[in-house]
């Protein structure tokens, strides 16, 4: 089998079957699909912009950590989640700033204290995130098992 420059050939998953929709269900998940992926006017959609900066692995521990210890300096951040560099960190506490999911506090102090926390939209997001995870944990090992099956 060839592949597409920037594509991989991977036997098991190279049959492709399309399938018709069944219910009205379908059509809200194509829907969801269409907005996420047509951008309007030529913009970049905002439905795809919004999950790509929010669905990113270092997003979602922070949201998730803010979310479940509440207010954080810098420090206690990183060491809640773990194996996140400084920089990293730092890139995505100012992407969520941005977007309005956190807000940061300077306290005019010397050292200069800075302390990190969810907005009400970030918690709102926070509730999101806690059924895919929960979703997730539900279907662990449904998801492993076909990775353990696979020829070394």
């Amino acid at each position: 089998m060839t592949s597409q420059e920037g594509t991989s050939a991977v036997p098991r998953h190279s049959h492709v079957t399309l399938v018709q929709p069944r219910g009205s269900g379908e059509q809200r998940f194509r829907d969801f699909f269409h907005s996420a992926v047509n951008a309007r006017g030529g913009d970049v959609c905002p439905v795809r912009d919004i999950l790509t900066r929010i669905s990113d692995k270092w997003s979602m521990l922070v949201i998730l950590a803010l979310g479940g210890y509440g207010i954080l300096r810098f420090n206690e951040l990183r060491k809640a989640i773990g194996d996140v560099s400084q920089r990293m960190l730092t890139v995505t506490l100012k992407h969520l700033e941005s977007d309005g999911l956190v807000t940061r506090t300077l306290y005019p102090e010397v050292p200069p204290r800075v302390e990190y926390e969810l907005t009400p939209l970030g918690h709102s997001l926070k509730d999101e995130i806690a059924r895919f995870v929960t979703w997730a944990e539900q279907n662990a090992d449904a998801i492993v098992a076909p990775k353990r099956q696979e020829p070394q």
